[in-house]
């Protein structure tokens, strides 16, 4: 694992491990049912046709990794392009240095260097590898450098897969259990050092509320990471000095009144688990995504409101709300559009392979784990076999046209699925076809 995050191996194991070979399990598990063609319903014209989708390989993809999973995050996305059947290219992340030295030693030495192959580097080898051509981009990183990978794709109608972000708000509201949220609410954020795409990015409650969380949110601190956080084993450092800077930057032209932490240590790429208060929606921290471990408390006047302030703003990646009320949850979930949706939790969603991961609009484009890796990463051919039964009804489609034939082709062609009286009320008033002139 890279040192130069100094994370905590529980979480190192539980984000890069545990979550990739529980992924491996449930792919092989499964791979056997998702190969499967999959039947589709048939109109009259079709009945005695196989009517099917069939999933085949792209072909060669490209994989391109950040840092802050840098191992999850790089081989995650692999497992559903191998499962599909393609060849893979894989970048791994220059920042994350030792997992870049990892890959490119146990990839070739465990799949074919015909089919899988490691391209390390930073930006310009990036580059120079973007102008090849692949059957399929996924990436996973920041809004600015999709932006790029979206022109170089371009130049070849490449599709791709963005995986990226963006400022997923908390939502506290209602009835709710204070010292839970709080706790829950901490570890989401700070995992990692707040260095997750899915970490709470700022909080919304109510003045009353913000009065009771801030006095749980630093007893919850005080509990998981001790009175000196910095001297604590299980809280990760910022992963480099350039990350650091940016986000001590964001934190210095903040308006907002720090009520827990700030301290920052620069050798040490240490910034203290902080909370802010009286933070508007115009300020600094709201400009960007956080992207550490900074939490911004905004407070709303209404549920309506803190609604309105979350679809004022792009499609975030995650939404977490936390009430007791069931009302409180279903409206937020209704009335808003995010990638993922968390109640009373935080970023626990990404550990299910059964549910899609990705983003919309704004927070990214497609998504991935479990069947949903294996659907991004094949073509859903559309396949029709048919024999030379039904000529005479075939005759309908063929000139010369007349009005009466139209009538039957388009009686022909409805679903017989989504009709299924159809074929007993075209008993009821049958006309054979030996009376229509083809």
């Amino acid at each position: 694992f890279d040192i130069l995050s100094h994370q905590p191996k529980f979480e190192a194991i539980l984000s890069e491990l545990v979550i990739l070979t529980n992924e491996l399990h449930y792919a092989i598990s499964n791979l056997r049912s998702w190969m499967q063609p999959e039947y589709v319903s048939k109109s009259l014209a079709t009945r005695f046709d196989d009517c099917f989708v069939q999933r085949e390989p792209l072909g060669v993809v490209l994989i391109i990794a950040p840092w802050n999973y840098p191992l999850q995050l790089l081989l995650l996305p692999l497992v559903g392009a191998i499962a599909a059947g393609n060849c893979a290219v894989i970048k791994p992340s220059e920042i994350s240095l030792a997992t870049e030295n990892l890959m490119a030693e146990l990839i070739p030495r465990y799949l074919s260097q015909d089919c899988y192959a490691v391209v390390r580097g930073g930006p310009e080898e990036t580059k120079a590898l973007l102008e090849n051509r692949f059957d399929h981009i996924f990436y996973t990183g920041s809004q600015s450098v999709a932006r790029s990978i979206l022109q170089a794709a371009s130049v070849h109608l490449t599709p791709v897969t963005l995986e990226l972000g963006g400022k997923c708000p908390g939502f506290i509201y209602g009835h709710v259990n204070i010292v839970a949220a709080a706790r829950r609410l901490v570890w989401a954020k700070f995992f990692n050092a707040g260095q997750s795409c899915v970490a709470p990015d700022y909080l919304l409650c109510t003045r009353a509320t913000q009065d009771t969380l801030v006095p749980a949110l630093r007893q919850a601190l005080e509990d998981f990471y001790g009175t000196n956080p910095q001297t604590c084993p299980d809280l990760s450092r910022i992963v480099s000095p350039r990350h650091w800077t940016r986000l001590m930057n964001l934190l210095g032209r903040s308006k907002g009144k720090v009520v827990v932490g700030g301290e920052s240590n620069e050798e040490d790429k240490y910034i203290a688990p902080t909370v802010l208060v009286d933070v508007t929606e115009d300020d600094a921290l709201m400009e960007e995504e956080i992207f550490g471990p900074i939490l911004p408390i905004i407070t709303v006047e209404s549920l309506e409101k803190g609604i309105e302030f979350i679809n004022c703003r792009e499609k975030p990646l995650a939404l977490y709300v936390f009430s007791d009320e069931s009302s409180v949850i279903n409206m937020v979930l209704e009335k808003t559009s995010s990638g993922g949706f968390v109640s009373n939790d935080g970023i626990i969603h990404m550990s299910l392979p059964g549910l899609p991961f990705g983003g919309v609009g704004g927070s990214g484009w497609g998504s991935y784990h479990g069947r949903w890796g294996f659907e991004t990463f094949s073509h859903r051919k559309a396949c029709m076999l048919r024999g030379w039964a039904l000529e005479r009804l075939n005759g309908l489609r063929y000139p010369p046209y007349r009005d009466d034939k139209l009538g039957w082709l388009r009686w022909t062609l409805i679903s017989l699925t989504d009709f299924p009286d159809l074929v007993y009320q075209s008993h009821c008033n049958y006309k054979p076809f030996s009376t229509i002139s083809i």
